[in-house]
């Protein structure tokens, strides 16, 4: 378990820098291990397709296999065929920057964007990015379509005590309301709206969204938008057998 964890403490290390490429050094300075014992992790982990290393620098990165394994994933997940395509329709529509979101325990992954070519100005959250659960329109649109329980637990885990009578009353509207809206909560002068995604139990598979910049934003725009991502929410779960709308 201890060389399981210590791999991933070189993933998420090589994941979060921004050059992708890192030495033994590095390495070993960031996960507190002597450049003995990162040395034959590093080997191992080259062995299994998990890093690679530049034959020149000697620096390391990530391996192809997280590719390859992704893309066996995200054909799995049959997002190909059934939920990019109304993606791709929900971009076209608006004119945005559209988002697929999961969530993962007290965070959500986005998992998918697609951004408008026609529209220069756009938000930009990156694929793979992890969002604490309170945070944003999608997230709290999918807080909100749990079960009691699972919210509950989720929202003691992140917020004080003080704090979560204020986000339940937000939940609870949005759930009424069937999508959430969330200004300047990760980017000032940002707006999202997001709508659920159902699975055919009825329970949370995900979230989509629209991001935006609010600037000369009219409540004819935010309806316009709203409208969208709700349909489009709507059309998702019902491919995923959701019969509930």
């Amino acid at each position: 378990m201890q060389s399981i964890d210590r791999a991933m403490s070189v993933i998420k290390i090589l994941v979060s820098d921004s050059d992708n490429w890192m030495s033994i050094t590095e390495l070993a300075e960031a996960c507190n291990l002597p450049i003995s014992s990162m040395h034959r992790l590093l080997k191992a982990m080259m062995k299994h397709g998990l890093i690679q290393q530049d034959l020149q620098s000697k620096q390391y990165s990530l391996g192809n296999s997280w590719l390859e394994y992704g893309l066996i994933m995200y054909d799995k997940m049959d997002y190909i065929s059934q939920i990019r395509p109304e993606l791709e329709r929900l971009m076209n529509n608006v004119e945005e920057s559209v988002y697929l979101s999961q969530p993962m325990g007290n965070e959500s992954l986005i998992i998918e964007r697609i951004d408008s070519i026609a529209n220069p100005i756009r938000v930009y959250d990156q694929l793979g990015s992890k969002i604490p659960m309170n945070i944003g329109a999608a997230n709290k649109t999918m807080l909100s379509f749990m079960p009691y329980q699972q919210t509950k637990k989720i929202l003691e885990s992140l917020l004080p005590e003080q704090e979560i009578e204020a986000c339940w009353e937000v939940l609870k509207e949005t759930k009424m309301n069937g999508y959430g809206i969330s200004h300047n909560e990760r980017t000032e002068g940002t707006t999202s709206v997001a709508a659920p995604i159902l699975n055919h139990f009825g329970e949370v598979h995900g979230a989509v969204s629209i991001g935006f910049v609010s600037f000369n934003l009219t409540d004819d725009r935010l309806d316009f938008l709203i409208k969208n991502v709700v349909e489009t929410g709507n059309r998702i779960s019902k491919k995923l057998g959701y019969n509930g709308f």
